[in-house]
């Protein structure tokens, strides 16, 4: 376990502090999901908020749809004009609910120009219209596409996979899936940012509450409600990969604040990871909220290069 701590300076810790202290306090005159429902809070995510800005769409992206048996899962790529190192395969989060692949063209640029990475994000199909197993399966027909024509398309057979929240869910499930269905265990590294792994809830989210900093307990159980709708069916291994066999998968850095719900979600997949013999490091961030690599603070620029470095350096090993 590792907890980051070299550049957490008094400056970036006292403008942290007033952020969340100003974020807290901005959201707290905004209505929650949980009362919108999924189509508003779809649109209200396009269209920005106080908190949260409108998309600023890149035109370095690429659309491409990738086939399927009966249809097609679209993704967006940004794709280096010179020197390519790997093949980032990025799935964004929304709590299964709400996101879409365009939401963050610029983080997923900068992967693109630091890392030396073809970046392609799945586009994958939303809660509740298309519950479990929809978004897993489709984020697995985009792996499998990768995985067998990256040598070809891209020049290379070296493969780093992550996400965020529901996304950082959605790469662990891939992985495990493309060992356990495919005979793949090759991923370079992945990047899992504030996971959501346990959709049973662990005991940070259950026990946060209804203090409103990104997610509550509320929120996480109606994100739990949309994707999988029958309680019996969130501690199956395919549905929270918090309780699957995790032999046999890339090396991980595990990024979390500790003032997000799903704080033991990646304190506690860090040590399964570990201790089931993968290469795993925890970065922990004191104050931090969920989405906070998203926020305009310094903390959060030096822990986006810190993770781009993690993926370059993955496709060196």
């Amino acid at each position: 376990m590792q907890e980051e701590t070299s550049f957490f300076t008094s400056e970036v810790q006292v403008e942290l502090r007033e952020f969340v202290s100003q974020l807290e306090e901005d959201l707290s005159k905004q209505v929650q999901i949980t009362e919108m429902g999924p189509v508003a809070a779809r649109e209200e995510r396009e269209n920005g908020t106080p908190t949260r800005p409108k998309p600023v769409l890149s035109d370095k992206a690429i659309t491409r749809e990738i086939p399927t048996d009966n249809r097609s899962v679209p993704v967006r790529a940004f794709i280096p004009t010179t020197q390519i190192d790997g093949v980032y395969l990025h799935i964004h989060g929304g709590g299964f609910v709400t996101g879409r692949a365009h939401h963050q063209d610029d983080q997923l640029l900068e992967i693109m120009e630091d890392a030396n990475a073809v970046v392609i994000s799945v586009d994958y199909r939303l809660a509740p219209e298309d519950p479990y197993p929809a978004a897993q399966d489709d984020c697995e027909v985009v792996a499998e596409w990768v995985i067998e024509n990256a040598q070809t398309e891209f020049g290379t057979d070296r493969i780093a996979i992550g996400g965020e929240s529901a996304g950082g869910h959605l790469a662990a499930s891939t992985m495990i899936r493309m060992r356990d269905r495919h005979g793949y265990s090759g991923f370079s590294g992945a990047n899992l940012v504030y996971g959501w792994f346990d959709l049973s809830s662990t005991p940070s989210s259950r026990l946060w509450g209804d203090r409103y900093l990104i997610l509550n307990t509320p929120i996480m159980e109606w994100y739990s409600e949309q994707y999988v709708p029958d309680p019996e069916m969130r501690r199956d291994p395919d549905v929270s990969p918090l309780f699957a066999s995790l032999h046999d998968l890339a090396p991980a850095l595990f990024t979390v604040g500790t003032l997000d719900p799903l704080l033991d979600d990646s304190l506690f997949m860090h040590s399964r990871w570990f201790a089931s013999g993968n290469p795993s490091t925890l970065n922990v961030y004191p104050g931090a909220t969920h989405s906070f690599d998203k926020q305009p603070t310094k903390l959060a620029e030096l822990v986006k290069t810190r993770m781009r470095g993690f993926i370059a350096e993955s496709f060196q090993s």
